[in-house]
């Protein structure tokens, strides 16, 4: 089955359940009521503030989104991939960064690009940079982490990203990952894989033409139930995060910053990721709780890449050693980001 088949049918199976993320919800605070009347009435109170300060920051990520999504801006990808290949490489870090992908759905354009010839290493800047920062993740990291972290993750999504380009060009000549990347038999992205092989122009001034208008607002609401169901449950667990994790406990873990504290938060994010943006509140919990910013920083760039969905996925598609060469690539770009944002950040 191709990867655009694969995709199709797990959307289809999620039409068929119950929103996972609601009945998360539901069953949070049906056991507080049950057991703990109090603390629900304080997880209630607690997530509304949450949901209210962030708000102005929700309002522009979800406008953020359906303007690309409008303006049919993921076109502008392709053009990030020809030249030399240290030029692309530099580019598709660049256009991973700004891109609106998570780390499932960068998956059938990267099958279209490698499918179509293009260098692996480029593909691999993309492949790593994409997941971890758009623009709209950009304003919702500013409103629950501030802007210096927001900052700081973008430019980690591009170190990243560059990382796995230029390390993958240095295995490719010392005689490592030649031939085909892909899996035999790996189709081509499908219809995600449309806008790299034939990609249209982007219409930037979108409200001159009605049937974009209303993928502008279709996107608005697509995008503002999707990221909203995600933050309520974050926030609702950061309550009780708050309420019932000592704080000496994450201070102990993963408190002081070190080489060891920032591995540990790298290897717990790679399995424990949910969403990029539901994670934020989540790592704002453990940073109030005395979780230090490199850890933060390497829980955060390890999950984003690594998430196990697009693990899974990775592997389904690519061959071995490529898949091999991604995890590494993740997991080193994730220590070296949480140590550099430590030193930083102190």
């Amino acid at each position: 089955m191709s990867i655009h088949g694969m995709l199709t049918e797990a959307r289809e199976w999620r039409r068929l359940r119950i929103d996972t993320a609601w009945m998360a919800v539901a069953a949070i605070f049906a056991v507080l009521v049950a057991l703990v009347p109090q603390q629900a009435a304080a997880s209630a109170v607690f997530t509304a503030k949450a949901v209210w300060s962030v708000l102005p920051f929700f309002v522009l990520s979800i406008g953020l989104a359906a303007y690309a999504k409008a303006t049919g801006a993921e076109n502008l990808i392709a053009k990030a991939f020809s030249g030399r290949s240290e030029v692309m490489v530099v580019f598709a870090s660049l256009m991973g960064a700004l891109s609106p992908f998570c780390s499932c759905g960068v998956i059938p354009i990267i099958a279209a690009l490698l499918a179509s010839g293009v260098p692996l290493a480029p593909v691999m800047a993309f492949w790593l940079a994409s997941p971890l920062m758009d623009p709209s993740m950009f304003a919702i990291t500013t409103g629950v982490l501030g802007l210096p972290f927001a900052i700081a993750k973008t430019v980690a999504a591009l170190s990243v990203g560059l990382l796995g380009g230029f390390g993958v060009l240095a295995l490719q000549r010392l005689g490592l990952l030649v031939g085909s990347p892909l899996q035999d038999g790996v189709g081509n992205g499908g219809c995600g894989g449309s806008k790299i092989r034939n990609p249209k122009a982007v219409v930037w001034r979108y409200w001159q033409e009605p049937a974009r208008r209303e993928t502008f607002w279709a996107g608005a609401r697509q995008n503002a139930l999707f990221l909203g169901k995600w933050l309520v449950l974050a926030f609702a667990l950061e309550s009780l995060m708050v309420a019932y994790v000592p704080a000496d406990l994450i201070g102990g873990i993963a408190g002081d910053g070190g080489f060891l504290s920032i591995l540990v938060a790298t290897l717990v994010g790679i399995p424990s990721y949910l969403n990029g943006n539901a994670a934020l509140p989540l790592v704002a919990g453990l940073m109030d709780k005395g979780m230090a910013p490199g850890a933060a920083m390497a829980f955060l760039v390890s999950g984003g890449v690594t998430s196990i969905p697009a693990a899974l996925a990775v592997w389904g598609i690519a061959r071995r050693r490529v898949f091999a060469a991604y995890l590494a690539f993740a997991v080193l770009g994730a220590v070296l980001s949480g140590i550099a944002f430590q030193v930083v950040a102190g």
